[in-house]
């Protein structure tokens, strides 16, 4: 590492978006000047390998259950290096501040004296939808949407009462308690809904269903995460113009 210790080194938060096409021109010049890369478990390999050789590269993942470096560990990371004189990208997948933890980062860095700086991404809570021609937003039929981790402890039937799209994160092992929720909370069972599996990636899927049917074709496709998963009219608007256009 650097052995520029009189000096303190900077850390950029980056977007990287779902995919490495996906990622903002102000993050891809943040990452070609970085002399350290922290990444995420769900960032675009593609995005590391056109890296200066000299760049020091540390994968900071986190899977269900199995994390290599604890949120802790990552700030304590962050600022190491940044006080050793690096300039340190912390490369995250999506945007940093959607269920990123950018914020804590952020403020583990401002605590230590740490100059930190924020480049947004897109996040695959609007990028994975229109990947499968949903406008989470469509005149005539939502307003708003709702972006919601299904792994934060809440109560899902609140989000039967909501207008507009759900759009719902790391929601696959929840699946049935997102449907059990929504449906107690009064939503129709005929709402559609749809998975999003892979966005961009290789193994890129995407499902359309209702609420009433959502669990069990979820079993039958074996869904899998990473996958969004979509609650709303807006699931197959365009499908229906389109199909009203054919018609006439």
């Amino acid at each position: 590492m650097s052995n520029n210790i009189d000096r303190t080194g900077h850390v950029t938060l980056v977007g990287a978006g779902p995919s490495a096409d996906l990622i903002t021109v102000a993050g891809l010049r943040a990452l070609r000047a970085a002399d350290v890369v922290i990444t995420d478990r769900l960032v675009d390999q593609a995005l590391l390998q056109g890296l200066r050789d000299d760049v020091y590269v540390v994968e900071a993942g986190k899977a269900p259950a199995m994390h290599k470096q604890t949120q802790d560990e990552i700030n304590h990371l962050l600022v190491q290096y940044a006080r050793e004189g690096c300039n340190v990208v912390r490369l995250k997948g999506g945007d940093p501040f959607v269920f990123g933890r950018g914020g804590e980062e952020v403020l583990a860095c401002r605590a230590a004296g740490v100059e930190v700086t924020v480049i947004p991404g897109v996040s695959s809570a609007i990028a994975a939808p229109s990947l499968a021609d949903i406008p989470v937003t469509h005149r005539g039929v939502a307003a708003s949407f709702t972006v919601v981790s299904a792994q934060s402890r809440v109560d899902f039937e609140q989000f039967a009462h909501i207008d507009g799209t759900l759009v719902f994160l790391m929601g696959v092992s929840k699946l049935r308690d997102i449907v059990r929720g929504l449906a107690s909370g009064g939503r129709s069972l005929a709402t559609p809904v749809a998975f999003i599996e892979d966005a961009y990636g290789s193994g890129e899927r995407i499902t359309r269903t209702c609420l009433g049917d959502a669990a069990v074709v979820a079993t039958r496709i074996s869904l899998q995460s990473p996958a969004v998963i979509i609650v709303g009219d807006v699931v197959n608007v365009l499908r229906d113009v389109m199909a009203s256009v054919r018609a006439a």
